[in-house]
């Protein structure tokens, strides 16, 4: 944890020492004659962290900027954000940057580095800093709009649904067409996708035996779907040491920036378990009733949880 801190703050030293834009901003470096008020105007500006200017440290608000896309409006997910031409199937948003810029903007709004999902030799869930994250954008009107990250993004329904049965009740039979299945070998009832509440009443009418008809109730409400209510936080991804250069490698510049599933290469996650074990078992999908067109700017601003000024957003 120590090696992957002082790493971190190695990296944001390189990173902020080297851009031009801080450079160009630095009072003692200012072209003489310019006023008091300009050199103030300039020192409020977001700083870019990278050759792209997609990342943004707004310093005197404790907020940084992510200029993305919106690549994704349906389908289920492993990430909000993902690095452009990674895994923009499964994300709803792509970047292009360094993932290390994100995580040295992170360290520079003062978010303190925690430690990523662990699944051996039992599952630990991942822990860091709480953030908020907002997204910005336009609407087709011209019009800005906001919402907190969370609402783009709602508990999935193309996937499967299990529920304890030590035995199917008499007299009920399965249709073939049916997506109900009993697996007789893990004594389990087994459901695939939304539920309506007209299959649910037909389930329940074919029987009174209590724990078929609790699996039923279980598989509809599950299969509803809700906004994710989980909260983001900065796992701070890792660090490899490439054996045959000597080089350090950042993990998350594989594409996981900011995730819905857990990846122990994840910048920002979810601090909840959340599954990442193929389509079928994934937790989230995207709110495609939220989500502009595919191609629309969309600025993320994430700052501290526990800022004086949260974000009221709703």
């Amino acid at each position: 944890m120590k090696r992957q801190t002082l790493t971190a703050l190695t990296l944001l030293v390189s990173v902020l020492l080297c851009s031009p834009t801080l450079r160009a901003a630095d009072p003692v470096k200012e072209k003489a004659g310019s006023t008091a008020e300009a050199k103030s105007k300039d020192a409020d500006e977001p700083v870019a962290l990278n050759r792209q200017k997609t990342v943004l440290l707004d310093l005197p608000h404790k907020k940084l900027l992510l200029k993305t896309h919106v690549c994704l409006q349906e389908g289920v997910l492993e990430m909000l954000l993902c690095k452009k031409q990674t895994k923009e199937h499964e994300s709803i948003l792509s970047i292009e940057s360094p993932a290390t810029a994100i995580h040295a903007g992170l360290l520079a709004i003062g978010a303190k580095v925690g430690t990523p999902v662990k699944f051996t030799p039992k599952f630990q869930p991942p822990q860091g800093q709480v953030l908020n994250i907002v997204l910005v954008w336009k609407d087709k009107e011209g019009k800005e709009q906001r919402e907190v990250a969370q609402q783009w993004v709602r508990t999935a329904t193309n996937r499967y649904f299990t529920a304890k049965l030590d035995r199917l009740p008499e007299g009920i039979t399965i249709d073939k067409k049916s997506e109900l299945r009993y697996d007789e070998k893990y004594k389990e009832l087994i459901w695939f996708g939304q539920m309506s509440k007209e299959t649910r009443d037909e389930f329940l009418k074919k029987s009174e035996d209590k724990a078929f008809q609790k699996a039923i109730e279980k598989f509809y409400d599950e299969s509803q779907p809700r906004v994710m209510k989980a909260e983001w936080i900065f796992a701070g991804s890792g660090f490899a040491l490439d054996e045959m250069t000597g080089e350090k490698y950042y993990y998350a510049e594989s594409g996981d920036l900011i995730c819905v599933a857990n990846f122990p290469t994840a910048i920002i996650d979810v601090n909840i378990a959340s599954s990442a074990s193929g389509e079928g078992n994934l937790l989230f999908e995207a709110n495609k009733d939220k989500i502009p067109p595919r191609g629309t700017p969309v600025t993320i601003e994430i700052t501290l949880a526990d800022a004086k000024s949260k974000d009221k957003t709703k």
